[in-house]
């Protein structure tokens, strides 16, 4: 398992109080393992896979690479769309693609716009990182997108509806199961007795 860095467990207990309970829900993304976890209480409620970016890890304007640290939703767009709806620049075209269209690419279904809360991704707003839809389902899993989270449809669609504008996410170089019991244990520590 990879260790756990001095400056992982401070974020994680930084932020502490954005992952306790309450009826929103926050998010961890583990690169290595391509998986974006639901977090409620400092427990895992729901796993689903994603693609983060080709290009590697960094928030540097042009890079296309996915930002690492703490993150909030700042807009959620789409409410509502039809599974596999385009969206170019945030508007729906009209146009709705199947799973695994060939030759396309776009946004498409449902959109969480990204804002860095950190130094080290503050230009996370203005790159247009979100969390969204493609038709590109077969890639997931992998590295794949130009910085963006990429989720299935119908994944998507069900993250759109546990999360709210402000909720916080972490997009961590770290394995997702190891920062979830990291989370657990800040939540829920053992009271000696």
């Amino acid at each position: 398992m990879p260790r756990i860095t001095l400056f992982f467990l401070l974020l994680l207990a930084s932020c502490a109080t954005n992952f306790a309970g309450g009826a929103e829900s926050s998010l961890v993304v583990s690169v290595p393992d391509q998986k974006i976890f639901v977090i409620e209480n400092g427990a895992s409620v729901a796993s689903y896979p994603v693609s983060t970016s080709r290009f590697g890890i960094g928030d540097h304007r042009g890079s296309y690479a996915t930002p690492l640290g703490e993150l909030e939703i700042a807009k959620k767009i789409g409410e509502g769309a039809a599974l596999g709806a385009v969206f170019k620049g945030r508007r729906l075209t009209g146009e709705i693609l199947s799973a695994n269209a060939r030759g396309r690419d776009p946004i498409v279904t449902r959109i969480l716009w990204l804002r860095g809360l950190e130094s080290s991704n503050r230009n996370a707003f203005e790159r247009g990182i979100y969390i969204h839809g493609t038709p590109v389902e077969k890639l997931l899993g992998r590295p794949a997108s130009y910085g963006c989270i990429r989720m299935r449809s119908r994944d998507v669609v069900r993250l759109f509806e546990m999360v709210g504008v402000g909720s916080r996410i972490l997009i961590l170089n770290e394995s997702g199961h190891r920062a979830i019991q990291t989370l657990a244990a800040i939540h829920h520590p053992k009271i000696a007795g």
